[in-house]
């Protein structure tokens, strides 16, 4: 059986797309989309990716009128929470270590939920 092999980019709606591209880039470092075919896209470091639908009525990702949020790796979570803290961005932090690591949250400009994980080393 053909398998397909990570994800290739993540979709999804924005009130403003150009301001919310900035916003992911500038406190993230996911570079925005290429205008041509010279540029090149948001490359990742290979790792673990979890796929995981989640029943319509979960609190998982906070405010129920979102219908996804991301999970995005990191190599150091203390550093990267100063980093956006910094810049005046609210992050909250599970202060529990987890057998897979640790865990983040804070949500981008329109509101949508992002988790940070550091893995467990």
């Amino acid at each position: 059986m053909e398998k397909v092999t990570g994800i290739g980019g993540l979709f999804f709606r924005a009130e403003d797309p150009v301001k919310l591209a900035s916003w992911y880039e500038q406190h993230l470092g996911v570079t925005q989309v290429p205008i041509d075919y010279d540029q090149s896209p948001w490359i990742q470091q290979s790792g673990p990716t979890v796929f995981a639908p989640f029943e319509q009525e979960t609190d998982y990702f906070g405010d129920p009128s979102k219908q996804w949020m991301i999970n995005f790796r990191v190599e150091d979570l203390d550093s990267m929470v100063a980093q956006l803290r910094s810049h005046g961005i609210e992050v909250s932090v599970d202060e529990t270590h987890y057998p897979n690591g640790r865990f983040a949250r804070l949500r981008d400009p329109e509101g949508n939920p992002i988790e940070l994980w550091e893995a467990a080393k």
